[in-house]
């Protein structure tokens, strides 16, 4: 097979202070593809695939231990968060507000993981 990994793109009319807070308060690994054009190593990932009613989305969640532990540290870094943690069956989630407006969800699995 010759795929060989994922490149996920986030827009933002705020990329350099996208890129300094995915650099300084997620603390990623990174490259500089030239010019201070920073791309980033991810965690582990995984992909699941979702019924939908006729549309089609994507969806970018970074999954955690530990929640409340993972939220207050990315508070204290500066990272805005869209309420409180909710519970979910099979899942604790909440949704990071990130530079240009930027939404990512931010969970603790309840499921198996593929990773």
């Amino acid at each position: 097979m010759g795929i060989v990994g994922a490149h996920v793109l986030l827009y933002t009319p705020e990329a350099d202070a996208l890129r300094t807070l995915l650099r300084d308060a997620l603390g990623w690994e990174h490259v500089d593809a030239g010019d201070g054009w920073l791309i980033f190593a991810l965690p582990p990932a995984e992909i699941g695939v979702h019924p939908s009613d006729g549309s089609t989305h994507h969806e970018l969640s970074l999954m955690c231990d530990d929640i409340e532990a993972t939220v207050a540290e990315l508070e204290a870094k500066g990272i805005e968060f869209l309420g409180e943690p909710e519970e979910f069956p099979y899942m604790v989630a909440t949704t990071m507000l990130l530079p240009g407006g930027v939404r990512v969800s931010l969970y603790e699995p309840r499921h198996p993981t593929a990773i």
